[in-house]
């Protein structure tokens, strides 16, 4: 017989795990909290003296302290004020009703390296193996705003990513490509707004409407200067580009993602996932303000902005910390923000599984850890998903290791059953019960941000870098004192370690191909088209105009990315980090 709910009308909703369980009373739930002190002094603690725990502290892999058991008494959620139901304000169970169960996350597997012919057919390879979306890697010259010939690539080009140049590059990266059928993600911070342009120009270039792209780039200007330190100008000039490419795409590409607002490479700088989740909402509550004070309305631009997390390896932390980023963003866009939207209070995310998490040490371990994290990003709720090869320690990927990623994903998708039904783990006593602690944490840190007067000048005052670098510096001493485990690095060692794995190798004649070939470029251009077009960007830049509309203008004249970018720090400024510790 089904538990009876208590006679009294005025009961008090504590916690409930499902719609049929009466939620606990006061009495009831004293009754349990007396329950699990008894337990603990009793049948745990006898336990204990047979066998002792197998340490002293359990924690998160962020340092948490984890409960030896959660039950309701642990935890303060409403399930309609806190949790609600997919697809329902606070979106804490998930931004879509149906979530996977009427479409899969979009599958998307980082490609780039080499010449743009190179990345073009792994491009094609990926589409063919069941890749559902393009993500395109660059090189660290074109990351840096700067051209295959510049003295300052040497060694680099297309080492680490694909180079693009010009539009020519763009266009021989996407040929093939059905810019309205496929979506495509551009990981680029610094120069973005050109390379934007660049992908607006050849949708133009190929008749097809603006308003038919889709995608995402990633423009996430202020987490470049928290954590991965490739910008172009100083961060308040650098707002003004976002800000820039926001109020251009929401008129003219409205299927476009303007600005992935990343806490991915915050957390591969060392932060905690309470740092990682609050950092970056902080970063986009900045980018909202921004937004609001160039006098567009919240609900017209909201609804495209767009999150990137890490997934690292502690299974339930990661899952927790997707949850409170729904519930966080949802409650601050509606009331800070005052949006009326739901559209607009939904936190979309891509996901990343840890590339800090890998190590070179017993590689194929990087399996394991990858299809974990993977898991955690699907039951977190996810809308898109890159999932790490086991190689990337040493190199890009191989076709081979890169399809064991991808294969990955489609066995979780296929195969677990975690697809099949609407946030499985909601309801636990132990993921809400985490979920509560980091959403507490973050917005402490928010708190201390707004102190400082937002993100832009806390980031002037080192305060998120300096919280970072310690958090960095207390894991590696914890992992050097052997305090936190990693499988093959610092236990489980072999003496002598099978290592060798293919890897791919960058032929150095790239530069020497890829400079050739921006040099035929140069020499085919109207040289009166380029000085003309550098000449509308730069007044813009000075007098505040809105800069996307020129450049588009610029990189259909085949100006390089930097020369563009040239004019853009000449303008607007450089920056050099203050390195505060």
């Amino acid at each position: 017989m089904p538990p009876q709910p208590a006679s009294s009308a005025s009961r008090e909703r504590v916690f409930t795990s499902d719609g049929e369980t009466p939620a606990l009373a006061p009495g009831e739930l004293a009754a349990l909290r007396a329950a699990v002190n008894s337990w603990r002094g009793g049948t745990l603690a006898r336990s204990l003296e047979k066998l002792p725990e197998r340490r002293e502290r359990f924690t998160t892999w962020s340092g948490l302290e984890v409960p030896d058991v959660a039950t309701p008494a642990d935890v303060r959620a409403d399930p309609l004020r806190d949790l609600g139901l997919p697809g329902e304000y606070p979106f804490t169970r998930g931004v879509q009703p149906t979530m996977y169960r009427s479409r899969l996350w979009t599958m998307r597997m980082f490609a780039g390296f080499g010449t743009p012919e190179q990345t073009n057919r792994r491009f094609h390879y990926l589409l063919e193996h069941g890749q559902t979306g393009l993500s395109t890697a660059f090189d660290f010259p074109t990351l840096m705003g700067y051209d295959s010939d510049s003295p300052r690539s040497l060694g680099e080009v297309g080492m680490c990513g694909v180079a693009v140049d010009t539009l020519r590059d763009m266009e021989a990266l996407f040929d093939g490509i059905p810019l309205d059928r496929v979506t495509t993600s551009m990981t680029i911070n610094g120069p973005a707004i050109v390379l934007l342009a660049f992908y607006v120009a050849l949708a133009d270039t190929r008749g097809i409407p603006r308003d038919r792209i889709g995608g995402t780039i990633q423009n996430d200007c202020l987490k470049e200067f928290i954590a991965q330190h490739a910008w172009l100008v100083p961060p308040r000039p650098a707002m003004r580009l976002v800000t820039d490419m926001i109020e251009y795409c929401t008129r003219e590409v409205p299927r476009w993602n303007t600005v992935s607002i990343s806490g991915y490479h915050i957390r591969e700088a060392g932060a905690t996932a309470a740092q990682e989740l609050a950092f970056t909402l902080a970063d986009g509550m900045a980018y909202v303000e921004s937004c609001l004070e160039r006098g567009m309305k919240v609900d017209e631009f909201a609804p495209r902005l767009s999150f990137f997390f890490d997934v690292h390896n502690d299974f339930f932390e990661e899952i927790a910390k997707f949850r409170a980023a729904r519930r966080i963003w949802a409650r601050t866009m509606k009331e800070r923000f005052g949006a009326a939207r739901a559209e607009s209070m939904k936190l979309r995310t891509h996901a990343q599984t840890a590339g800090v998490s890998l190590t070179a040490q017993q590689p194929y371990n990087n399996v394991a850890r990858v299809a974990l994290q993977a898991l955690a990003a699907v039951l977190g709720g996810t809308q898109s998903l890159h999932t790490n090869s086991l190689d990337e320690t040493y190199a890009l990927p191989t076709e081979e290791a890169v399809t064991i990623a991808l294969r990955t994903q489609q066995i979780v998708a296929e195969e677990s059953g975690v697809a099949n039904t609407l946030d499985p783990l909601g309801g636990s006593y132990y993921v809400e019960w985490l979920t509560e602690r980091l959403e507490r944490e973050a917005l402490d840190y928010i708190r201390r941000i707004d102190e400082q007067g937002g993100m832009v000048a806390a980031i002037e005052k080192g305060y998120p870098q300096r919280e970072i670098a310690k958090s960095a510096y207390d894991f590696e001493r914890e992992l050097n004192r052997g305090e936190r485990v990693m499988v093959g690095v610092n236990a489980y060692q072999q003496q002598e370690e099978s290592n060798r794995i293919p890897t791919l190798r960058i032929d150095e004649a790239v530069q020497r191909q890829q400079v050739e070939n921006l040099a035929r470029v140069k020499a085919g251009r109207s040289a009166t088209a380029v000085a003309a077009a550098l000449g509308a960007v730069r007044r813009a830049a000075a007098d505040g105009t809105n800069l996307m509309p020129p450049i588009v203008e610029a990189a259909r004249a085949y100006c390089t990315e930097q020369e563009l970018c040239d004019v853009l720090r000449d303008v607007l400024g450089t920056y050099t980090d203050p390195a505060e510790f």
